[in-house]
């Protein structure tokens, strides 16, 4: 018990002592002019355009495995390179070019669902972190996934 109060103690008087220092006192005005200049001449970032950013697969099955493309061209000055993309949970899984693509190109990113115990409304998103202005991107799916059938309890077992 004591042990914990005199950790509690130093740890509040190390947060008390290290806040001390005002952080935006130290920036130093003229850094942040070069800054600005530097960022406004680099203004030839990628631009993912897609044809749409959600999609609904409308009704399915619990179980079903159901894809679908969504299209993108690079309307930027300069090559667009996706580092990654995650979906919002296990079940939603994209397939993403890894190459770069050129200003005007056109690439895919495939997402796949997967309704395995995902009954009712469903709505996911695939996250896509690469180097546009934003930095991400976000995709949309939906659907209505009918649940499987249940066994009802206590229907005798023919033999």
């Amino acid at each position: 018990m004591k042990k914990g109060i005199l950790i509690l103690a130093g740890v509040f008087a190390m947060t008390v002592m290290s806040c001390k220092d005002n952080a935006a006192e130290k920036v130093k005005e003229e850094n942040v002019e070069i800054a600005a200049d530097r960022d406004a001449k680099n203004a030839d970032f990628p631009v993912m355009t897609f044809t749409k950013t959600e999609h609904d697969f409308g009704t399915i099955n619990e179980g079903d495995v159901v894809e679908h493309k969504f299209e993108f061209t690079n309307t930027g000055k300069a090559p667009l390179v996706i580092v990654s993309a995650k979906g919002s949970c296990g079940c939603t899984v994209p397939e993403w070019p890894k190459d770069p693509i050129a200003p005007g190109a056109t690439g895919e990113m495939l997402v796949k669902f997967n309704s395995n115990g995902k009954p009712n409304q469903q709505t996911k998103q695939v996250t896509i972190t690469a180097n546009t202005e934003a930095g991400k991107e976000i995709l949309k799916i939906k659907a209505m996934v009918t649940p499987k059938a249940k066994p009802v309890s206590g229907t005798p077992v023919s033999e």
